[in-house]
């Protein structure tokens, strides 16, 4: 056992820490938010985010671009900030049960809310699903979400917004899931996409997913553009959606 310092690779010798566990003075957790101390859960209230307002978007042909938009959603509601999720094309299928895991989870949380508007089945397949009527879905779902994002608009983003309040009221986080993937099936054009985004309030954070084609269209428009790559999926073995997993 040596002594309290430990050695760099460059022979400089790095900050020593106490035995009782608390940073010592000079030490770079003490320069960090909670001086380094592990983060303890705190009452949820209404708040307002310092440093929203951009647009991201997540594409790729990887599992978890849904769930990271949700992720983050959880943690913005979590500090307080008003979060609403639309959801494009996920109107259920056979191989999804009708109850789902993510919205019982965002039921329970303080100032997330969702709306599905999509259709049953899956656009371009035999599936029993008219296509026409996914085009009708997508488009309406397009309508509201430029409405969501003129409520934003309207409300005063740098104030905290009632927790159980109406999103056409105005939200921080608006997550409009699987809108590339509309775009993507020539649902929704690319270009209005665009003009929803450059026409997003300054305060609002405008998260975009879906598409396993990359969506060049968004190129100098996000300011956040993830590719979600597969490596490996258990659909390739056979394996259907699991509940828990995948709904």
């Amino acid at each position: 056992m040596t002594d309290d310092t430990n050695d760099t690779d460059g022979g400089e010798s790095s900050e020593t820490y106490p035995s009782d566990g608390e940073p010592a003075d000079g030490d770079p957790s003490a320069r960090t938010p909670g001086g380094g101390a592990t983060p303890e859960p705190e009452p949820i209230e209404p708040a307002a985010p310092e440093e929203f307002g951009l647009v991201q978007a997540w594409w790729g042909d990887g599992k978890g671009k849904t769930t990271a938009a949700m992720g983050m959603g959880f943690r913005a509601a979590g500090h307080g900030y008003r979060v609403h999720m639309l959801q494009f094309m996920k109107g259920g299928a056979d191989s999804v049960e009708g109850v789902r895991g993510e919205y019982n989870a965002i039921a329970a949380m303080p100032g997330f809310s969702y709306e599905n508007a999509g259709h049953y089945g899956w656009h371009g397949l035999l599936d029993g699903s008219a296509d026409d009527e996914h085009e009708a879905k997508a488009s309406a779902a397009f309508d509201r979400a430029e409405a969501l994002v003129a409520g934003a608009a309207e409300a005063d983003l740098t104030e905290p917004l009632p927790l159980d309040g109406d999103p056409d009221d105005g939200v921080h986080m608006l997550i409009l899931d699987e809108l590339l993937y509309a775009a993507d099936r020539g649902l929704v054009d690319p270009e209005d996409i665009v003009a929803l985004a450059e026409s997003k309030p300054e305060g609002l954070e405008l998260v975009l997913t879906g598409s396993h084609a990359e969506p060049e269209y968004l190129e100098g428009v996000a300011d956040l553009i993830s590719n979600v790559r597969k490596v490996a999926h258990p659909f390739d073995a056979g394996h259907r959606a699991r509940r828990g997993t995948e709904y």
